[in-house]
């Protein structure tokens, strides 16, 4: 399975940017999708994360800002950032499950830098 972020960027405080992840194969077969993000120096943390279904889940510190989203006829996952802040800075991954008790696959990430 290969998984390909895009959209990263550098923006200012305030300013919105749109994340999105390709997969290799079709996003109905994964149970869970998700975005995590490591900042320098700091280990890898989650974001957000959508089910099958259509369930999602964010880290409070993203909760009302950050919005996670699947199009299957696209096998894109999508995050629309808006109001970022300059903590927000980090590298933005995109991972997959096949079976919510199954190993991640990871994809590349993309590097979003936020401005004050």
């Amino acid at each position: 399975v290969q998984l390909q972020a895009s959209g990263g960027g550098l923006v200012q405080a305030g300013g919105s940017l749109r994340l999105s992840c390709a997969a290799s194969r079709s996003i109905r077969s994964f149970a869970v999708m998700a975005w995590y993000r490591q900042a320098p120096g700091r280990e890898r943390e989650l974001v957000a994360s959508i089910t099958r279904g259509g369930n999602t889940r964010y880290a409070d510190i993203v909760e009302g800002r950050f919005t996670i989203s699947r199009d299957n006829a696209k096998d894109t996952m999508n995050l629309q950032m808006n109001t970022l802040k300059p903590e927000d800075t980090a590298v933005y991954y995109c991972s997959a499950k096949s079976i919510l008790t199954g190993p991640n696959y990871w994809g590349k990430g993309t590097l979003v830098t936020v401005s004050s």
